[in-house]
């Protein structure tokens, strides 16, 4: 297959227009979106959403969210990142297979009708995961496309993938939220640098590979600013698999946590890597388990009553 984003490949980066289209579907008065929302997410990229759950749904996510923290027998210890000094938890990977609510969290009507209008496919989850930012301790997430180590370390052929961030706390300016650059979705960066063997069990703790130069990161951030989105527990933060973002540690006492979902078309599933010897393990980018989501509606509280 020929690779339309070649990175890490070269001693110096690299600029490459995206070749692929943000959203593939045309807006019509049925479509999840407003036109106002759809036309905010081909131009910057990203899109929040607030007032999605209810407060019985909210609820529900915080106390699975808190069961799962204290890594009961059932989650497996390989999908659980520590931070890299503390050794709190940082993230659980593979959380839809792990938690019931999860998974029906990440079926959501009102997040995969999302995902299917952006995307025009049906969609399978590439990847889940539980992000914890715990107060005091929580490390930042450094500057990076996603799809840059989807492409280059899992195989995934072409920009045709969104990421979707459920608050699950208060989200505010203080405590390390997501930083987005609007715009930058349209402009591939490469990367210098060979990938290691194994880089998972690096980057998933403190990424040095696959992540932009420092010159290219201040061009695009003032072609394109910087936002930080905040909201309360329940808003979603929706993304493309290209848009340039990070985190800033959290040292406030407030944590902040959110479930995280990628949504992958069907006509882009995984191939080989592009840019390492061999794809990453199951758990980071899913090969196995593609199965079409099926969308679920009503309230995810009924989840936890019926359990």
């Amino acid at each position: 297959m020929t690779d339309l984003y070649p990175s890490r490949v070269a001693d110096q980066p690299t600029w490459l227009e995206r070749k692929d289209p943000v959203i593939h579907s045309p807006w019509r008065y049925e479509s999840p979106l407003s036109q106002a929302q759809h036309e905010a997410f081909e131009r910057d990229g990203f899109l929040v959403l607030q007032n999605v759950f209810e407060t019985e749904e909210i609820a529900a996510l915080q106390a699975e969210m808190n069961r799962l923290r204290g890594l009961p027998d059932s989650i497996d210890p390989e999908t659980v990142i520590a931070e890299p000094a503390s050794g709190a938890v940082r993230s659980i990977f593979a959380i839809d297979r792990q938690s019931a609510l999860i998974g029906r969290l990440a079926a959501d009507e009102r997040l995969v009708s999302i995902a299917h209008h952006i995307l025009g496919d049906e969609v399978y989850l590439h990847q889940t995961r539980l992000n914890y930012k715990p107060g005091f301790d929580g490390k930042e997430f450094y500057w990076h496309s996603d799809f840059e180590t989807w492409h280059t370390e899992d195989g995934m052929p072409r920009m045709r993938a969104i990421s979707m961030s459920v608050q699950l706390v208060d989200n505010f300016e203080f405590n390390g939220p997501l930083m987005l650059m609007p715009g930058s979705h349209k402009t591939f960066v490469t990367c210098v640098g060979e990938t290691p063997d194994d880089h998972y069990k690096q980057s998933l703790r403190k990424q040095e590979y696959g992540v932009p130069d420092r010159d290219s990161l201040a061009k695009l951030a003032e072609q394109h600013g910087i936002v930080a989105p905040t909201g309360p527990a329940g808003s979603v933060v929706i993304f493309d698999c290209n848009t340039m973002h990070g985190s800033n540690g959290n040292i406030t006492p407030f944590p902040r946590a959110n479930a995280f979902m990628v949504y992958n078309a069907e006509a882009n599933r995984l191939v080989a890597p592009f840019g390492a010897e061999t794809p990453r393990p199951e758990f980071v980018g899913a090969r196995k388990h593609t199965q079409r989501l099926v969308p679920v509606s009503g309230s995810l509280a009924k989840q936890v009553r019926a359990a």
